[in-house]
């Protein structure tokens, strides 16, 4: 048997403007997170977000309230 070794960056994040599916209407977990990030960030979500623009934003609300990586 050989054994693979696995390394930190086997699914390295790909920039949301190259998404194929970037300009779709953002997912229901989408929207649900960022109520909750908008909420602890004092902010109102916008409603109308692509699947990018929710999780650019995401990822912004994310490093302000402290819930990121």
């Amino acid at each position: 048997m050989t054994e693979q070794s696995q390394t930190t960056n086997d699914n390295p994040e790909k920039d949301t403007s190259e998404w194929v599916t970037g300009d779709e209407p953002m997912t229901g977990p989408q929207r649900s997170y960022l109520h909750t990030l908008a909420r602890e960030a004092d902010q109102e979500p916008p409603e109308d977000l692509t699947k990018a623009q929710a999780s650019d934003l995401i990822e912004e609300l994310q490093a302000k309230t402290g819930r990121g990586d």
